[in-house]
């Protein structure tokens, strides 16, 4: 048991967990983050709170932002901000079918030398941008990186919102992707429409994965549709399935009506459990 604060580097992005240690920062506080390039300054938006989890591995906040490190945000955020800007117009100038989805920069320090800016950015193929890179170098007065970026990179760093009305999970909680594959979709019994089961990156939705294990173990059990069973009502056939509430749905053959059974109910080791016991011995 520990107390754990959240942050933030950006407006509604993605949340990271830290132990407070001896501070109590409050929501709206400027912290300072440990990272491999050094402290960087960050939004609290959950203040310290105590949690019943293991807080051992989480890393500690390097302290409360001052006046010198909030000067030295507003600089990399502005240089950033003139990063992009030149980026995108010489794109345009070299007629490059690429688009630059976010930029990182790094101010000099004895061990790097000299500034350094990191543009990402997505294109459908791959792009020769040497001489978008020189070009780059000579505007910003310093080392430029470009890195390409996947559709899912993409929408992890823009962020947005998802179908279900909530920030995109990639860019909120998600550590690293997953298999999806169109098999989870079929299991669940969704729409094969792409634009429904798809993200705003384009590829399957990664939430697809959250619930399928509880659809692989009910369809393991559970009669199959037009099956025949025996339910505390009569006999029927099976004609849906309601993996949430764990339970089928009978057309009873007596008039036709139907009924949603649950699926211990109707399974075959249950019943042979329940006609084992239940029948008296003689």
């Amino acid at each position: 048991m520990g107390m754990l604060c959240a942050v933030s580097f950006n407006r509604y992005g993605r949340l990271y967990y830290l132990d407070p240690g001896e501070l109590r920062p409050q929501v709206g506080d400027r912290v300072l983050v440990p990272t491999d390039e050094g402290p960087e300054v960050a939004e609290c938006v959950w203040a310290a709170q105590w949690v019943t989890e293991d807080t051992e591995g989480f890393p500690k906040l390097a302290g409360l932002a001052g006046d010198d490190d909030l000067r030295r945000d507003e600089l990399l955020r502005r240089r950033k901000a003139e990063a992009k800007v030149a980026a995108k117009r010489l794109i345009r100038e070299h007629g490059l079918p690429m688009k630059v989805v976010a930029v990182d920069h790094l101010l000099a320090t004895p061990e790097n030398g000299s500034d350094r800016t990191t543009i990402y950015f997505t294109a459908p193929h791959r792009v020769d941008f040497r001489s978008l890179v020189r070009d780059l170098g000579a505007t910003l007065h310093c080392r430029v990186e470009l890195r390409q970026l996947s559709a899912r990179d993409s929408a992890r760093v823009q962020g947005g919102i998802g179908s279900c009305g909530r920030d995109l999970c990639c860019a909120t909680f998600l550590t690293d992707f997953e298999p999806v594959t169109i098999r989870m979709a079929k299991d669940q019994d969704l729409p094969l429409n792409p634009l429904r089961i798809s993200g705003a990156c384009g590829r399957l939705m990664c939430c697809l994965k959250y619930e399928h294990p509880l659809y692989q173990r009910f369809q393991e059990s559970a009669p199959a549709i037009g099956s025949r069973v025996s339910t505390p009502e009569g006999e029927g056939k099976v004609v849906g399935h309601s993996v949430p509430r764990d339970a089928v749905t009978v057309r009873l053959d007596a008039d036709g009506s139907r009924c949603q059974c649950s699926r211990a109910s109707v399974c075959a080791p249950r019943q042979a459990h329940d006609q084992h016991y239940d029948t008296p011995s003689s």
